[in-house]
Parts: C-alpha cells; sequence; structure tokens
C-alpha cells in the first residue's frame, strides 16, 4: 500500500518533507542552547527550563490522541500543510511572548501542531517509499536534523545574542511560510488510505491500532529510543557552559561541527540499515551510542576541540539510532491503520520526551559555583533505557516490502 512516485517526484517530495521538518527540528531544537539565554532574561532556574521544555513535548502528546481520531479520515497533503499553517502561527507567538507564563503558552501551542506535523511526515514516507528504501528515505528527511544543527541553530543563537531570544522563533515563522509555499508544488497528495469503509467511532481505529500487540510494542520501543536520547539533550548546552567551560560565543561551533559529522553519517546509516538490516544496525548504533553518552555526561573543564569531540560522537550516534529505528517502527503498522499508529507514536514519543526532559530537570541542580550536578546519573538513566531498547527491538515484527 504505497503510491508510487517517479524518481524524480520522489525526490522533490523528501526534499519538501525534509524542509517542513527542518523548521519544526529547527523550532524544538533551538530551545536547547537558547537555555543559557532564557534562564538569564527570563530570570529561571534548571527546573523551569525543563518545563518549559516539557511543554511543547506534552502539549504535542495530547494532540497525538486527539489527532489519532481524525488523521485517517483526510487527504495527507491538505492536512499537513493546514498543520503546518498553524504551527508558523504557534511560533510567531513565542516570538511575541511577554513573559515566561505566555511563552510557556505558546510553547504548547506549538507543541500541539509539531506533534501531528512529526507524524504525517512519517506517515506520508511510509505511505510512498517501498520498505526496501525506507531507511534511506528517512534519513533524507532526517537531514532536517543535520542541517537545523549546522545553519539554523548557530544562525538563531546569533539572531539570539544580537535582538534578543525572540528573534529565532519570529525567523522560524517567516520559514514556515518559505515552506508552505513549497509543499503545495511538490507534495502529491496522498488519498489512498481513504476507503469506502465507514467507522463504527472516531475511536475505533485507535482501539484497533491498541488492540494488535505488535502496535504495542512498537509503541514501547519507540518510547525508549526517545526517553534514552531525551535526557540528556535538553541540558548539553547549559551543561557545556557552566561546567566543561566552553564560551556561550563558541556553541554555534558546537552545533555546526556537530551537525555537520551528523549530515554525513545520517546517508551513510540509512544505506546500511536497507543493506545489513534495520534492526541489526540500530543495535550496532545504539551500543556504540552508550560511550559519547556516559563521557559527555561526567565531562569536567575541557579545551573546545576536546569537547567537540565527545558532542559530535553523541550528536552523530544519539540522532542515527533514529535512522533504522523511525523505519522499523512505520514498518510496524499495518498500512490501513498508518496515520492513526503514527499519531498515537507521536503522543507516546512527546510523552517520553516531555518526562525524560522533566526527569533530568529533577535530577540535575545548581550549586553554589553555578555547576550543573547530577547529570552523571541522567547519563545512567540514559544508557539503562538505551540497554532495553536494544533487548526490545528483535520483539517488533515489520510488515515486508507491502508495508
Amino acid at each position: 500500500m504505497t503510491t508510487p512516485l517517479s524518481p524524480r517526484a520522489e525526490r522533490f517530495f523528501l526534499l519538501t518533507l525534509a524542509g517542513i521538518q527542518f523548521s519544526h527540528v529547527l523550532d524544538f531544537m533551538i530551545m536547547m542552547p537558547l537555555g543559557p539565554v532564557l534562564m538569564a532574561a527570563l530570570g529561571i532556574g534548571t527546573h523551569e527550563f525543563g518545563l518549559l521544555v516539557a511543554s511543547y513535548s506534552f502539549s504535542a502528546a495530547i494532540s497525538g490522541i486527539l489527532a489519532a481520531t481524525f488523521v485517517d479520515l483526510f487527504e495527507r497533503k491538505r492536512l499537513l500543510l493546514i498543520v503546518f499553517t498553524l504551527f508558523g502561527v504557534a511560533t510567531l507567538a513565542c516570538g511575541l511572548a511577554p513573559g515566561y507564563s505566555t511563552l510557556m503558552l505558546a510553547r504548547g501551542l506549538a507543541g500541539v501542531f509539531g506533534g501531528i506535523m512529526g507524524a504525517l511526515v512519517q506517515t506520508m514516507i511510509a505511505d510512498s517509499i517501498p520498505f526496501s528504501r525506507r531507511a534511506r528515505a528517512s534519513s533524507v528527511v532526517s537531514s532536517a536534523f543535520s542541517i537545523s544543527t549546522i545553519a539554523g541553530v548557530p544562525l538563531s543563537l546569533l539572531l539570539a545574542n544580537h535582538f534578543g531570544w525572540r528573534a529565532p522563533f519570529i525567523l522560524i515563522a517567516a520559514l514556515t511560510v518559505i515552506f508552505l509555499g513549497i509543499g503545495l508544488r511538490f507534495l502529491p497528495e496522498l488519498r489512498h488510505h481513504l476507503g469506502e469503509e465507514k467507522r463504527a467511532h472516531l475511536l475505533s481505529a485507535t482501539f484497533s491500532v491498541l488492540g494488535d500487540s505488535n502496535h504495542l510494542r512498537a509503541l514501547f520501543f519507540s518510547a525508549l529510543v526517545i526517553f534514552s536520547g531525551f535526557t540528556v539533550i535538553p541540558y548539553i548546552t547549559v551543561y557545556a557552559v557552566n561546567n566543561v567551560g566552553i564560551a556561550l560565543e563558541d556553541i554555534p561551533i558546537v552545533y555546526l561541527v556537530g551537525g555537520t559529522a551528523t549530515f554525513i553519517s545520517a546517508r551513510l546509516i540509512g544505506r546500511w540499515a536497507d543493506k545489513f538490516g534495520k534492526v541489526e544496525v540500530y543495535r550496532r548504533v545504539a551500543l556504540l551510542a552508550m560511550v559519547p553518552t556516559l563521557v559527555l555526561t561526567h565531562a569536567g573543564p575541557l579545551p573546545l576541540w576536546g569537547w567537540l569531540i565527545i558532542s559530535a560522537s553523541f550528536f552523530v550516534l544519539i540522532s542515527g539510532r533514529m535512522i533504522p529505528s523511525m523505519a522499523i517502527i512505520a514498518s510496524s503498522a499495518q498500512p490501513k491503520l498508518r496515520g492513526t499508529f503514527m499519531s498515537l507514536n507521536s503522543t507516546v514519543q512527546s510523552l517520553a520526551m516531555g518526562l525524560a526532559t522533566t526527569l533530568a530537570g529533577f535530577l540535575t541542580s545548581f550549586d553554589a559555583s553555578s555547576r550543573i550536578v547530577g547529570y552523571s546519573l541522567v547519563g545512567y538513566v540514559a544508557v539503562a533505557a538505551n540497554l532495553v531498547a536494544i533487548w526490545f527491538v528483535s520483539r517488533i515484527v515489520m510488515h515486508g516490502k507491502n508495508a
């Protein structure tokens, strides 16, 4: 049940989805490097900052549950572009927020629409790309993470340093206008999932997804993958500045180097996953990811070059796990229920992000010298969740060439 595209149409389709995903990923990612700036500007600590980041994730979780009731009832392109428009408005509201409370509310609204967008992008990939090439297709869209890290985050930090923390959100809102136009031009209509079969009620598809034990295993695996990364990720910049001794003006270099390395590695990991098996490649990358996770969360004062090696390795391997894992998760869904499943998966991932960020916020604190304490414990939690995911992944059944 995939919609065949010509090679040229497929290329533009994936690049357009990558552009839309770029806006979504940058909107989420920019919160982490803005941590020190926001803490100083708003007068908040690690706990409040953790809640600010988590508000996006928890709102995305709620929207995923709601989207599961209707996402398979509409043509994919139209729904994605409507949600993308609302996402742009919410992000603009973040840039115009007058204080902490209103910023948290605006972040929550951005999370509502961002969560649906993420699910729709992955659903459209699985709807259009055959199983044999799905990991490579995911790696193209995953390049949005790398590009946002290479270009988006440094540019946003530069704008924040010169014009204040509001500027990055206004930039992202402007980008949504550009990618909306591109999406109208290059995204194909996807309606093969729209059958004549009528639902008994709005929740019938949700109950069908949750009644499938393979779906439940895939959702649990998805939560473990996200949780093991997002215990560590939100506090990297704060830890680098306060504990490692990296200058705030050097943080864009950290993201530039990490993003460049990830951009190169993502396509390789995608090809390896399609060639050697998605489960096997996932396990190997996830095992390797534990090394920089532990080193990063235990690091003391370091020169910039030392921190660049550690952080780039972390970015490459943590994000590298997502390429085969998302292909595994999307392929576990029954095709006719894929949109509903991916919406519920977005909910599960968002909950995992929110819980991980909140937990890490409570495990860490500032000492008298403004250094973060407790980050090493966060690293152990991340590694434990990662090990469970590595063990559990083989229990997921993927629908093969017709997935």
